[in-house]
């Protein structure tokens, strides 16, 4: 089963120093020496939203008035249930601090 895993922006984010980017540098490797770790990233903040509407599209330029709902990180892993990918977004939630996390499951090949 495949998920995404995003993490949201956060006023209470704590500034990334070294120990945090070695320990989500460890995170990372472990994950993708296992296997699990399809994909992972960083979001830019702006970005660019499409609206459809009776057939037209609307396009409009980021960043948008709830910066505060912006997904900034991603993680596409393969396990085994559910429960696995929760497991893994709570010790990634453990590494970087305080925010919030989304899971959901990815369909398809």
């Amino acid at each position: 089963m495949r998920y995404l895993m995003m993490s949201k922006a956060s006023e209470n984010a704590k500034a990334p120093d070294e120990k945090l980017f070695a320990e989500m540098g460890a995170f990372i490797e472990e994950l993708s020496a296992a296997g699990v770790m399809l994909a992972t990233g960083g979001l830019a903040p702006g970005g660019v939203r499409l609206v459809s509407e009776g057939g037209e599209v609307t396009v409009t330029d980021g960043p948008f008035a709830e910066s505060k709902e912006a997904v900034v990180g991603f993680a596409l892993v393969e396990v085994r249930s559910q429960e696995e990918a929760v497991e893994l977004a709570r010790r990634f939630r453990r590494i970087v601090g305080d925010g919030e996390s989304v899971i959901q499951e990815v369909f398809g090949p």
